[in-house]
Formats: structure tokens, C-alpha cells, sequence
């Protein structure tokens, strides 16, 4: 009982301190660079870069909610619907199909390891709880574009403007940022550098949605709803 007590305090902690510190790293980089001294992959570079929101193109949060998470600014942590999609899908098909929330996400790249077991699952729910529960939502959605991935060994949105587009976050359009949102489920199989006709339609897609979403005033909802008043 008193492990399960320490755990908690200790992520709670863990989690809580995140609302204003910057990660310097994540569990899911730590994983891939030991994967890569593991492998002594002399072609491995590791690019990141931490800028805060505000020096973000609002092209990019936008492009990331369009593609990954359409009911980001109103969810806890949770799309109920798109799970139960996923699930039906999966009980027909060989391909698995996710349906993680940006929270699920941050979580994931944050704390924890690679995999599909029923236990890393509940710790995901577990930190994905605490981070809806402790951190507003802008702070969610900018460590989301400071730590994810854009392309192999590339983390965060500074990083990734800097090699494929040659530019500031914060001169991101809004065709580059769908690029880049568009390469967000598989990094390492997509190239924003040199996209794919698949990535090209994907990042068509996004553009719509962006333009049904609201454009970037949409942000400005974030905090609009009443359980984010605190």
C-alpha cells in the first residue's frame, strides 16, 4: 500500500512541476537514443529545440488540432466517440486503428515506453488524468509541438521548421504547418522534407479542416469553456 501511496505522490509531482518547467527531454526520446546507441546508427541526429507558445505560428496548434484531435479543446483527456470507432474498426481489420487524444499523447511521450500492453495502456489513462486535471490546456498543447515528433531524431516545432522549412516556428504558413501535421502519425515512414502524394492529399485534408474549424481564433476557445475556468 505504501508503494502504491509513493507512486502516486511522485506523479502527481511529476506531472504537476511540468506546468511550468520545460521538459529538457522525454521518456519516448530517451527510448529512441538508447535505441539508436543500441543500433550505432552513425546516421542518427537528435534536433530539439524548446520555444514557448507564443512563439508558434498559430498555423501549427491548429493544423495539430484539425488532424489529431478535433474535439481537443473540449474533451478531458478522453474521445469517447472516436475510441469506440477505433474499436469496432479493429474487430474487422488487420491494421490497428488509435484513437488518442493530444493528452493521450503528451502522456505517452513524456512518461512512458513503447508498446500495446493493458498496463502501459492504464498508465497512459493514469497520466493522462493528472495531465487534464493539473495543466491548463495551452500548456498541453505546447509541450505537444515542443516534444513530438516531425521526422527521425527531429522533436518539437522549432526544430522541425528549422530543417524542412529553413525558418522560425514562428513563420510557420499554414501549408507548411499541415505538412507537418501531416507526418505526425508515422515520422519515420513520412517526409515533410519530400512528401509523399499520400502526405500531399493528408495535408489538403487538414487545410479544409482548418478552415472549418474557425481558423486561428478557434485557439481562443480553448479557454473559453466553463471546466477550464480555474
Amino acid at each position: 500500500m505504501s508503494l502504491v501511496l509513493l507512486f502516486i505522490v511522485v506523479s502527481v509531482l511529476a506531472v504537476l512541476s511540468l506546468r511550468w518547467i520545460n521538459p529538457p527531454f522525454t521518456a519516448f526520446m530517451a527510448e529512441s537514443q538508447i535505441a539508436v546507441w543500441l543500433s550505432r546508427d552513425a546516421n542518427y541526429v537528435s534536433r530539439h529545440s524548446w520555444v514557448d507558445l507564443d512563439r508558434i505560428s498559430l498555423n501549427l496548434p491548429l493544423a495539430v488540432v484539425a488532424s489529431e484531435d478535433q474535439k481537443f479543446p473540449e474533451h478531458w483527456g478522453f474521445d469517447v466517440e472516436a475510441i469506440e470507432k477505433a474499436y469496432a474498426l479493429n474487430q474487422h481489420s488487420h491494421k490497428v486503428r488509435g484513437a488518442s487524444t493530444i493528452s493521450q499523447q503528451v502522456a505517452k511521450n513524456l512518461y512512458l515506453w513503447s508498446g500495446r500492453s493493458y498496463f502501459r495502456k492504464g498508465l497512459e489513462a493514469y497520466f493522462t488524468v493528472l495531465i487534464e486535471a493539473l495543466w491548463p490546456k495551452r500548456r498541453i498543447l505546447e509541450i505537444y509541438l515542443n516534444v513530438a515528433e516531425f521526422g527521425y531524431g527531429t522533436y518539437g516545432a522549432e526544430a522541425a521548421s528549422q530543417r524542412f522549412f529553413h525558418k522560425p516556428a514562428s513563420r510557420l504558413s499554414r501549408s507548411d504547418a499541415a505538412v507537418l501535421a501531416a507526418v505526425l502519425p508515422n515520422p519515420e515512414r513520412f517526409s515533410a522534407a519530400a512528401p509523399s502524394r499520400y502526405v500531399l492529399q493528408r495535408r489538403d485534408w487538414i487545410l479544409n479542416q482548418m478552415q472549418a474549424l474557425g481558423g486561428p481564433e478557434m485557439l481562443d476557445e480553448i479557454d473559453a469553456y466553463p471546466q477550464r475556468r480555474r
